[in-house]
């Protein structure tokens, strides 16, 4: 035994101490403890909550502000900030849930994203937190430590044992022993029935989103205590994204098994990290082991899963045979396309005649940028308006894809083998700029294919959480991977020319992005038409009907997203040749951009590819008009998201397809066309009898005759006899023979 411990000792390093293991065991209590907002809501509303950890972050602040710069007691500043937190989910649900109560649970669940967004920036609106004090740290309820059994344990870590076990108990007896508990069930499971029972869900609905909103801030507050007064500002998507895994593993249902899974996912993050800072294991490896499990978590959860995603695209009524014949009408969109390409014209080619307009090479790289998010958001309108699958992930695809097209361009070489023995020596000459983005989104598109083989068993809101994971993975562990960048934080994607063309000028750069854009939006459109897109659609509003008219749903599912990935991946080549340096660590195709993309296809309109160019220009370039104002921003993003999905679920289109209609009806007025219907009135059917003699005296006789169902009988010993005259009377009185 000895030489084996000792080899794996070479290997691995010295072992973890007991602190290691302990402070995961806190760390990973801290993690069950927001799984189980996750678990609360999704039980109750059959929605995933992505804003269960900044429903804390304003009162956990506020409680830090309390404490440090206005010198308020622990307990009494505690309490306002619990307060708080009670006022936030409440409002949460009298303003955004109550809206989107009847819509499905998709809707709502795009809106705790926009939530999660505006409470952040609300919370950075707040004063900050004094750092020069001595005692600027945040507020713990026990402040000093002390050493047992070997190991060193903050006062911080005491109040984390003592209260998160509490709690969990706590809210476990009350979901499942209480009254309330089982109505929660019931109005989740079937609202009508639970109506019926006399349980009123929207008032159960209430009060579980005003305990989501305490449960959260007393969380937030744990998380942060004894750390740097500063902390809960650091608690982001990794956190959320570690209590998303933990919530999986328990089913999105079991409190026991969610808060098990948050301690195990705990101690192996710590083990990890002791790894990593030993120089055993890459940084950003966690991000990928988690990934992996949560795969295998939610495929578990799918086999039972009723979860259906509602399609966010309205209902488009067909232009009347009649007004077709106007040839205006009936070129309506074309037109309203060319008026838009004629006004970016404008403002990019003829811009000597237009004093006015900035045309510095920055305000050129805004407008490649609009292009880029505006594809990306594309391949959302295909994944998710077309598919029914919402993905989290279209940013870090489109990450990929500019990595790859990077490393397509300056050349690559790799060399598989062991000593002497290779199994793959190669070496690929720099493509030429345009041809690399092009192969760079043909591989992005496999790579999407690969991961959304999920989808073939996971619908809707569980792939979300799978695509969330996969887009942390990728900007902590794959996008360093040497095939992608060579390990540089920060590589540099040099342009070329192409016919003769420098790329490196701004505007031609720009023309260049937009060429190849609208390409790429003319084939989404041409796919939506054909039967490809029929068969997508198909799928995703029922695929076992869609596989009895022979429509394979696996493949129709795996094309879409593989279509999908390749678009965002065209994207991301196109935005990394747009930067000087991809700063893919600290700036670029981060978690926030897909969120963004995702915000950007909802407000343009997720049933429609001009959609997305709408919410780009919208979210992406009208801030720029007022760079100096913060409110612009949070109004065309998250508030913005918010009103569009409670007043317009359609976005941006919906509202163009309500104008078109106000159109043609004022046109149909004005011209005085009219569908012509014709008002003839159909003769009654003629009555042919046969003749009586046709019909034996006897018609119809019957003898003994007894049916019994089970242990029913409805008919015992029956004989009856129908005469010819009977038979005469009954066809006189219905008019049929």
């Amino acid at each position: 035994m000895t030489p084996t411990l000792a080899a794996l000792s070479d290997i691995w390093g010295l072992p973890p101490t007991r602190n290691v293991w302990f402070d995961g065991m806190v760390s990973g209590l801290n993690i069950g403890i927001l799984s189980l907002g996750i678990v609360l809501t999704y039980r109750s509303t059959r929605v995933i909550n992505f804003a269960v950890g900044n429903m804390g972050l304003p009162g956990a602040t506020l409680f830090a502000l309390l404490v440090i710069n206005w010198g308020w007691p622990f307990w009494p500043a505690l309490l306002v900030s619990l307060l708080v937190g009670v006022l936030i989910g409440l409002a949460i649900d009298l303003t955004v849930v109550w809206r989107l109560f009847h819509q499905p649970r998709v809707t709502l669940l795009v809106a705790t994203v926009g939530l999660a967004q505006l409470l952040a920036a609300a919370n950075a609106t707040l004063p900050d937190i004094r750092t020069d004090l001595a005692q600027a740290r945040f507020p713990a309820a026990i402040g000093s430590g002390f050493e047992f059994l070997g190991l060193t344990i903050e006062g911080a870590q005491v109040q984390v044992l003592v209260m998160v076990p509490i709690i969990a108990l706590s809210l476990a007896w009350w979901l499942n022993r209480t009254t309330f508990g089982k109505a929660v069930t019931a109005s989740a499971d079937n609202e009508q029935l639970a109506r019926l029972a006399g349980i009123r869900p929207r008032t159960v609905s209430t009060i579980v989103w005003v305990v989501s909103g305490l449960l959260a801030t007393l969380t937030m507050c744990l998380l942060s205590s004894g750390g740097p007064s500063t902390g809960v500002q650091n608690l982001g998507a990794n956190t959320l994204n570690l209590a998303l895994v933990a919530a999986a593993i328990g089913g999105m249902r079991s409190f026991t098994r969610a808060m098990a899974a948050g301690v195990s996912i705990g101690v192996v993050g710590s083990v990890l990290t002791w790894y990593r800072f030993g120089g055993i294991v890459d940084t950003g490896f966690n991000s990928l082991v988690f990934f992996l499990v949560v795969v295998v978590a939610v495929y578990r959860i799918s086999r039972s899963s009723d979860d259906s995603v509602g399609a966010f695209m309205p209902k488009v009524a067909p232009v009347p045979d009649h007004l077709r014949q106007v040839w205006w009408i009936r070129n309506l969109s074309r037109l309203c396309v060319g008026a838009g390409l004629a006004i970016v014209l404008a403002l990019t080619w003829f811009h000597p005649s237009l004093p006015a307009i900035d045309i510095t090479p920055s305000r050129f790289g805004l407008y490649t940028t609009v292009v880029v998010f505006a594809l990306c958001a594309a391949s959302v309108t295909v994944v998710t308006g077309w598919s029914g699958q919402l993905s989290l992930a279209q940013m870090a695809y489109a990450g990929l894809g500019g990595l790859l097209a990077y490393k397509l361009h300056v050349g690559f070489s790799l060399d598989i083998g062991w000593g002497g023995t290779r199994l793959l020596d190669f070496r690929l000459v720099g493509l030429i700029q345009p041809v690399a983005i092009i192969v760079a989104a043909l591989v992005t598109a496999g790579i999407a294919a690969l991961t959304g083989i999920g989808a073939l068993r996971v619908r809707g809101l569980m792939l979300a959480v799978t695509t969330f994971a996969f887009a942390i993975a990728a900007e902590d562990y794959l996008y360093r991977r040497p095939i992608f960048s060579d390990g540089e934080a920060t590589p540099s994607f040099p342009r070329g020319s192409l016919l003769g063309i420098d790329l490196k000028d701004e505007r031609a750069y720009f023309w260049f992005a937009a060429a190849v854009a609208l390409i790429g939006f003319v084939v989404l459109n041409r796919i939506r038409s054909s039967g490809v897109g029929r068969s997508i659609i198909a799928v995703r509003d029922n695929p076992d009907t869609a596989a009895a008219y022979t429509v394979n749903p696996t493949r129709t599912k795996l094309f879409a997203f593989a279509l999908a990935g390749g678009v965002a991946g065209l994207s991301g080549g196109l935005f990394a040749n747009l930067l000087p340096s991809v700063r893919y660590s600290e700036a670029h195709f981060l978690l926030n951009d897909s969120l963004q993309v995702v915000g950007i296809a909802v407000i343009g309109g997720l049933g429609s590819v001009t959609g997305a160019v709408l919410g780009a220009v919208w979210v992406e370039g009208l801030p720029a008009f007022w760079p100096d104002n913060d409110v612009v921003p949070l109004f065309t993003s998250s508030i913005g998201l918010l009103v569009v999905l409670m007043y317009f679920p359609g976005g941006f289109i919906q509202i163009a397809n309500g104008a078109r209609n106000l159109i043609l009806a004022a046109a149909e007025r004005r011209l005085g066309l009219r569908a012509e219907h014709e008002s003839t009135v159909a003769p009654p059917p003629t009555v042919t009898r046969r003749s009586d003699r046709s019909l034996p005296e006897t018609a119809l006789q019957v003898e003994g005759v007894s049916v019994a169902f089970g242990g029913n009988r409805a008919v015992s010993d029956v004989s009856l006899t129908v005469g010819r005259d009977e038979i005469v009377g009954l066809i006189g009185t219905n008019g049929a023979g």
